[in-house]
């Protein structure tokens, strides 16, 4: 495929970049929308996990009509879900349950100016080193900007942050911050404000939120050059049925895709839907090369007691144990990272995981140590009472033992490219939190950024979605536009059954191919690698999917993760054979320096397509393409 480097711009002006495809008439949309009024939402608790039950009233046949659709239940989408529902109805689609999404892993916490000795300009100063000046300094300063009252909303919302003795915010450090600027609750700050959220949400009767529907493919269509989209096409995995969101705007807050890689941080629901739906509906995708591998997940291996199981996902161990104190070192106890960095264990991110990685190499070991013993014992369990009560369970004890860690993926710096209020390429798709590409992290994110981030983008994204929800026309016999993706349940259990044994199988060697070829060091000849064998084990894949009668309609929860793990991995592999230089993230031992020339976004654009030849959704346009 062809990827292009191009211009930064925080004004997303890509027409003329576009391919241009036939012209394709819009549906006759109707002024009005009506969605049944349910009686009650019921709130259900179950070891601390919240259920939003949808009545029956809300079904009409498979297809539901909203003036909002929101993919995703993490910070960004329930924020921008409690502001957009005071002027339309909102459905709320999640993968898993409410709370199951990367922001509720999230342990740092939310960076913000909230001291008066820090200043945005630091703030701003401290974010674009970390993201070596690849960050977009107007997005930069946006967010930096609009983080403080972003906070202030959180706290007036219910979130409960931690205060020090003086009666204020209790802020931390964290690895390339240059002050405390760090809000947090304990070790479980993500956990916090999605318990926030949530409530709110569910107190709010203009809010649907539709469980354990799998996100499948957005619904666009063509006018003029523009491509439109009018909703999505959801697998409800509890009923295997299809249900079909016709919206008049869509935000896509669907997170990353840490597991194309086979120990991430990410929960298992991280799959790079959200990215590669986009990429199917033509929207622009970039810098996709820069995978922050977070420095310090809990290494399974050097615990006393092993854990029963492989995790789905990796334990993190928070920047802020570095933050506050915690040190490096190998198994021979030397302390490595001054040797590495003046900044030491507070060095940004890619720097510390380059650096951990170096030493397992050199050494031939599986982990090293993270060491906060040396701190008071209630400090530590006041601080880091989540991280301190998993490694106890399994036989650690952090106040007087060190932690052993590895990095692990952790967070995609790339993705849906959007402008300074959320918006895409893509007329009536707004993108917000890690799913987004907004121009801030650039190279690198700076640590806690995320989540700010996403609380700062989805209260931009608002007031453009409630204009365009204006001038929007719904008609209930648009749903028939798209042909509906079919369920296989004709080819039989054990056919079904093999099909999912094959595809758990691949999954496991694209995982492997990513880590081996496309990890926190690469090569050329390495990634070409990778490319190659990608590609070929993706035909393989779809030829046994075919060979067993499945057919290009037809979905399944498993295939089509497998889908868009394919389609992200791709458009990483993509994105870094395009990089000639090494830059945060991407580091590359063929290109080992910063090229001031080349220190420009990579952007995919929809003419270079890499998905898969199997879609479900027959698009409601001409190729393009």
């Amino acid at each position: 495929m062809a990827t292009s480097i191009a211009s930064r711009s925080t004004q997303l002006q890509y027409k003329e970049s576009f391919v241009r495809g036939q012209y394709c008439r819009q549906p006759d949309w109707v002024r009005s929308i009506a969605v049944p009024r349910c009686t009650q939402k019921e709130l259900s608790w179950s070891h601390g996990q919240i259920r939003v039950a949808i009545e029956s009233c809300l079904r009409e046949g498979y297809n539901k009509y909203f003036d909002f659709a929101v993919i995703g239940s993490g910070v960004a989408g329930l924020r921008y879900a409690l502001e957009v529902a005071k002027h339309g109805t909102v459905a709320v689609i999640t993968k898993a349950e409410p709370h199951e999404s990367n922001t509720n892993y999230a342990q740092g916490g939310v960076s913000a100016v909230l001291c008066p000795s820090d200043s945005v300009e630091s703030h701003m100063q401290d974010t674009i080193i970390a993201g070596a000046y690849l960050c977009d300094e107007e997005t930069v300063r946006v967010v930096c900007t609009e983080g403080p009252e972003r906070i202030r909303e959180l706290i007036a919302m219910g979130a409960s942050f931690d205060h020090g003795e003086d009666g204020n915010l209790h802020l931390a450090r964290e690895g390339g911050h240059s002050h405390r600027r760090i809000v947090h609750a304990a070790d479980m700050t993500g956990r916090e404000i999605e318990r926030a959220l949530l409530e709110a949400v569910r107190k709010d009767p203009n809010i649907f939120v539709f469980e354990h529907h799998f996100a499948i493919d957005l619904l666009t269509s063509q006018d003029g050059s523009d491509t439109v989209c009018h909703g999505v096409d959801t697998l409800n995995a509890e009923t295997q049925e299809v249900v079909r969101f016709i919206s008049k705007v869509t935000l896509l807050a669907s997170g990353g895709a840490g597991h194309i890689y086979p120990s991430t941080t990410n929960p298992p629901v991280a799959t790079g839907d959200g990215i590669a739906m986009s990429h199917r509906a033509e929207a622009v995708i970039s810098n996709m090369e820069f995978v922050q591998f977070h420095p310090t997940a809990l290494a399974d291996e050097g615990l006393p007691i092993k854990p029963r199981k492989p995790r789905e996902n990796a334990f993190l161990i928070t920047e802020a144990v570095r933050g506050d104190g915690g040190i490096l070192y190998n198994l021979g106890m030397e302390r490595f990272m001054p040797f590495y960095d003046d900044r030491a264990e507070l060095a940004p991110r890619d720097v510390v995981a380059r650096s951990i990685d170096d030493q397992l190499k050199k050494r031939n070991e599986k982990y090293v140590l993270l060491d906060i013993s040396h701190k008071t014992k209630e400090k530590i369990l006041s601080h880091f009472p989540n991280i301190a009560a998993e490694c106890l369970q399994h036989g650690l004890d952090i106040t007087r033992q060190p932690i052993p860690v590895v990095p692990a993926a952790h967070y995609m710096c790339g993705g849906v490219r959007a402008g300074l209020q959320g918006e895409t390429n893509v007329r009536g798709l707004y993108v917000a939190g890690e799913v987004a590409c907004t121009g801030l992290h650039g190279a690198n994110r700076l640590a806690s950024n995320s989540l700010l981030e996403a609380l700062v983008f989805a209260r931009r994204a608002v007031q453009p979605s409630i204009d365009h929800m204006k001038s929007a026309r719904v008609d209930r016999g648009a749903s028939h536009s798209w042909a509906r993706p079919t369920m296989p349940k004709a080819l039989g259990d054990k056919v079904l059954a093999n099909i999912d044994r094959r595809t758990r199988e691949v999954r496991k060697e694209l995982q492997s191919i990513m880590w081996e070829y496309v990890g926190i060091v690469r090569s050329t000849i390495r990634l070409q690698a990778a490319e190659k064998r990608i590609g070929e084990l993706e035909l393989e894949w779809e030829a046994y999917l075919f060979q067993h009668g499945w057919e290009p309609t037809m979905v399944g929860l498993e295939a089509c993760e497998m889908r868009n793990l394919f389609c992200c991995a791709k458009l990483v592999v993509s994105s870094a054979l395009a990089r000639h230089e090494s830059r945060g993230l991407h580091y590359t031992i063929d290109f080992p320096h910063l090229e001031e020339s080349k220190r420009l976004p990579t952007v995919i654009f929809p003419c270079s397509p890499v998905n898969s030849t199997w879609s479900s959704t027959q698009l409601h346009r001409q190729q393009i393409c």
